[in-house]
């Protein structure tokens, strides 16, 4: 996927074109098919399909238009999935954003979370004592109040 992600794609007469393409040039095959042609045809391959067996009796012109336009559905197609590739790592980067988002909103929460405990058992100390507090008061009141009567 990486490969693909540095792939560029041009748009040429129509069809989709890859730059980064190294070894490749169209224009040399399709010169290779032509030249092919004119010395009397592609040799027979059984198990190729580029041309249907009607394609046999075609003229060499309409071979290679026939050759052409498969070549440009072909270049659509990839240029549909490196459109596709492109928009997948669109979505995710998109994803990855969000995850950092949440992990560091994550990490905030806990550090809130932590203080907010750290707080819960300071006044829970704070509490105790003060009922402890209360309660040497009160008994200081009821024995004042016994020193009374």
């Amino acid at each position: 996927s990486s490969k693909i992600r540095n792939l560029e794609v041009q748009s040429a007469d129509g069809v989709a074109v890859l730059e980064d393409c190294v070894g490749f040039s169209l224009t040399k095959t399709i010169s290779r098919i032509e030249e092919k042609l004119k010395k009397g045809g592609l040799p027979d391959c059984p198990d190729d399909d580029t041309i249907p067996s009607v394609g046999n009796e075609m003229a060499a012109e309409a071979q290679i238009r026939f050759l052409k336009a498969k070549l440009r559905v072909t270049q659509e197609d990839l240029a549909n999935v490196v459109f596709e590739c492109r928009k997948k790592d669109d979505e995710n980067r998109n994803l990855e954003t969000r995850l950092k988002d949440t992990e560091e909103e994550n990490a905030r929460l806990q550090h809130t979370i932590s203080m907010q405990q750290s707080q819960t058992e300071k006044y829970k100390v704070l509490s105790q004592e003060a009922n402890k507090k209360s309660e040497g008061l009160q008994q200081e009141v009821i024995a004042l109040e016994k020193v009374l009567q």
